[in-house]
């Protein structure tokens, strides 16, 4: 059984029908399934021919528009709104569109289909197929570009940490990156497939509509475009934290280097004098421990000055 069936009126009303046929008395029917309904297939084969029919049905899916005979196969991607699960792992719906029925199909919740059904039962349909698309791609870009200026605020703040260099890496960054990554995945072929269906020539989305989603394809474009700035600044502020941690590690080396340099000569002396064999000089003298330490503290001195002089430091 569908999740919802109506016929949208040219008024904007809607009604439910009774009836099991693919198209109504109204401007068009919409029909709205569960991709787990074990109807769906079919229900698909008999009313639809084979491929538009295989489509619907498709376990994974990316984004698409192709046309075929007087009706479009069309996939797009939505932001996962779902109680629970990751925003960036895309929600999809599947289409059949003619000009007198729309077809979805969902694996997941998709909030933007929902907002539409709403409005239909509020008897403010969108009154043609090419409208329904419109107010579709319309909910779905506005998410993403929601979610894609969110992800833009966290990255001006991993920005803005990179003041203070001593500022450890977020440990979310990876996590961001791979949200921008998997984002990407879908958006650059749904603009295509946006970008297409707002070029296609069919009677069913008249001029006005087309313009319409022209700027929705534009929309898009500029959210992918985004994403693909936010993916270089976000691999620019990890090299920043990764060339910071080197830099410290070198620091720390460095410092560790001039000590070595100079205590190498002074534990030398250390080693040589602490032997417990006869012969060693100063033995019987009463201040040899002292005029050792001068001396060890005069050697101190001279390799710090030289080191100094070679600027090493």
């Amino acid at each position: 059984m569908p999740l919802c069936v109506f016929d949208i009126h040219p008024d904007g009303t809607s009604t439910v029908p009774h009836d099991d046929a693919l198209t109504g008395p109204g401007t068009y029917r919409w029909w709205h399934f569960d991709l787990s309904d074990a109807d769906l297939s079919g229900w698909a084969t008999k009313w639809l021919e084979e491929i538009p029919a295989a489509a619907l049905f498709q376990p994974e899916t990316r984004p698409r528009c192709d046309p075929f005979g007087r009706g479009l196969i069309l996939n797009l991607r939505g932001i996962n709104m779902n109680e629970g699960q990751e925003t960036d792992q895309m929600v999809s719906v599947r289409m059949w569109v003619e000009d007198n029925v729309m077809v979805t199909v969902r694996l997941r919740r998709v909030f933007a289909l929902d907002e539409i059904r709403k409005l239909i039962e509020a008897d403010q349909a969108p009154p043609t197929t090419a409208a329904f698309l419109e107010a579709l791609i319309n909910r779905l870009t506005t998410r993403i570009q929601a979610e894609v200026a969110s992800i833009a605020k966290i990255t001006e703040f991993y920005e803005n940490d990179l003041e203070d260099r001593g500022t450890p890496p977020p440990k979310d960054l990876p996590e961001t990156r791979r949200s921008v990554i998997r984002l990407g995945r879908y958006l650059e072929p749904q603009r295509h497939a946006v970008d297409k269906l707002a070029a296609i020539d069919m009677p069913m989305i008249p001029l006005h509509d087309s313009l319409k989603l022209h700027e929705l394809a534009n929309r898009t474009t500029i959210a992918v475009e985004e994403l693909d700035a936010l993916e270089e600044r976000l691999i620019t502020v990890q090299e920043e934290h990764d060339l910071n941690v080197s830099h410290r590690q070198a620091r720390h080396g460095y410092v560790l280097s001039i000590a070595a340099a100079v205590f190498l000569p002074l534990g030398f002396l250390t080693g040589l004098f602490g032997v417990n064999i006869a012969g060693m000089p100063g033995m019987q003298h009463p201040d040899a421990f002292w005029i050792l330490c001068t001396g060890m503290l005069v050697l101190a001195i001279v390799m710090v000055g030289l080191l100094r002089y070679f600027r090493w430091f």
